[in-house]
């Protein structure tokens, strides 16, 4: 059976014992029935993991001894999902995908197709539910890394704010829409490209080894925009292109923005894992 997870925020870095919260003492007894003994994970969400054995077994406050700390390192590519909102509950399931795939950040969108309006009080509900939905997907699949949910935008904002991206991506239906790995292929040759140019005033012992390095080289810093249903409109497709954004087809079927999502992550992920 696999250890026990559960999130906590000590007071202090390095702990001796932790008391969890009311919330997780509850999951973490009632819910997964640990007992005294058992050893228990915590993790703080930002990559921090003590490892610890239950010493109290209480429903409001658990309390565990900490045998070891460790360090978990983020992976080596960032990937930022702009996602439109869609309808019912699908955001939900699409936060515990992207959290589970090790996505950086969740950018919730509102796009002049989206369905779904929510005024102050209810995006501060449905922020709170995509917070949890992070964190109990953090929990199953292992991940000290919860990712970041920034606030509701309107999807033109994100795209003209999107700065510090190696590389910035939208999910298109549209004719002329690349493949990833065309997109992926471009962006290391480019960076070939300016390696070989920077090595020209170097020996060509170094700048064969700076083409060579750079010719592997993929985008550490990923955005991915991902619209609703019924997808962005013509004007937004042209903003994005105006900010830089590349069009990407995920293939010849139309997918559901759910599918979409996961889809798109699933292949840049791998992509970049692959480098």
């Amino acid at each position: 059976m696999p250890d026990f997870r559960v999130f906590c925020e000590p007071p202090v870095a390095e702990p001796e014992a932790i008391t969890l919260s009311r919330d997780e003492s509850q999951h973490l007894v009632a819910v997964n029935r640990a007992q005294p003994g058992d050893t228990v994970v915590a993790f703080d969400g930002r990559g921090n993991e003590w490892i610890g054995e239950l010493i109290d077994a209480s429903k409001t406050a658990a309390r565990l001894r900490v045998r070891f700390a460790q360090k978990i390192k983020p992976l080596p590519y960032a990937i930022t999902l702009g996602q439109a909102l869609p309808k019912g509950d699908s955001m939900e399931r699409i936060v515990r995908k992207a959290t589970e795939i090790g996505v950086a950040q969740i950018a919730p969108l509102q796009s002049e197709r989206t369905q779904v309006h929510l005024d102050a009080q209810r995006q501060d509900k449905k922020h709170d539910k995509w917070r949890v939905a992070a964190l109990e997907a953090a929990k199953q699949c292992g991940n000290a890394h919860l990712p970041r949910i920034a606030p509701l935008q309107s999807a033109t904002a994100l795209m003209q704010g999107a700065r510090g991206y190696d590389l910035k991506l939208i999910a298109s239906l549209q004719p002329g829409a690349r493949s990833l790995k065309s997109v992926l292929r471009d962006y290391a040759a480019a960076r070939a490209a300016s390696a070989g140019a920077a090595g020209a005033e170097r020996t060509s012992a170094e700048a064969a080894d700076n083409a060579s390095h750079a010719s592997e080289a993929l985008p550490r810093n990923v955005l991915w925009l991902i619209g609703p249903e019924g997808d962005f409109t013509p004007a937004e497709m042209s903003a994005a292109a105006s900010c830089g954004f590349e069009p990407v087809t995920l293939g010849p079927l139309v997918l559901r923005c759910e599918t979409a999502a996961i889809y798109a992550l699933s292949i840049l992920s791998h992509e970049l894992q692959s480098a």
